[in-house]
């Protein structure tokens, strides 16, 4: 089995579902909106969602790692939802060409992100990437899902039909 374009076809059908549940978001939203005060807010969670897949795999499988400045870090918070999926379409597809390309040998590699003293992430590429990219793509997707849903917006089917789509 070749793992590689398993993972490629993987990426391609989550970044799909991802793309759908993206374009449910109502164009009208309050993307200021939080299901409670520990929630990230719509927009930002649309944002999040929006950028793993793109942003944080071309970073995962470009570079070595990532050192953040400590107390750097500034989330992004879209303005529309036109602004969100551009985000996912933009870098999604340059994440797709490296990992089309990329060297076999190269999932071994070690990849860090740190914040000043601290490391938050030392793993191979491929644990960074399965982790810190897909898997976090759909947990947040799932967060997302459960927000519109509460906003009564319509949720196309992930994995199958959703209780909208039947």
């Amino acid at each position: 089995m070749n793992f590689q374009q398993a993972l490629i076809d993987e990426y391609d059908r989550e970044c799909s579902t991802t793309r759908s549940l993206l374009e449910a978001i109502p164009a009208d939203a309050d993307l200021t909106w939080k299901a409670s005060p520990k929630n990230m807010t719509l927009g930002r969670l649309a944002g999040h969602v929006a950028e793993i897949p793109g942003e944080w795999g071309v970073m995962t499988l470009a570079q070595p790692g990532l050192a953040m400045p400590e107390g750097a870090y500034n989330p992004w918070q879209p303005a529309s939802k036109a602004e969100i999926l551009e985000k996912f379409d933009s870098a999604v597809p340059q994440a797709k060409e490296i990992l089309a390309t990329l060297d076999l040998a190269r999932w071994q590699d070690n990849w860090k992100m740190t914040s000043g003293d601290q490391v938050w992430v030392n793993d191979t590429r491929y644990n960074v990437f399965r982790t810190w990219v897909l898997n976090h793509m759909i947990h947040h997707r799932a967060q997302l899902g459960r927000d519109l849903r509460t906003l009564g917006a319509p949720i196309p089917g992930c994995y199958g039909p959703s209780a909208d789509s039947m």
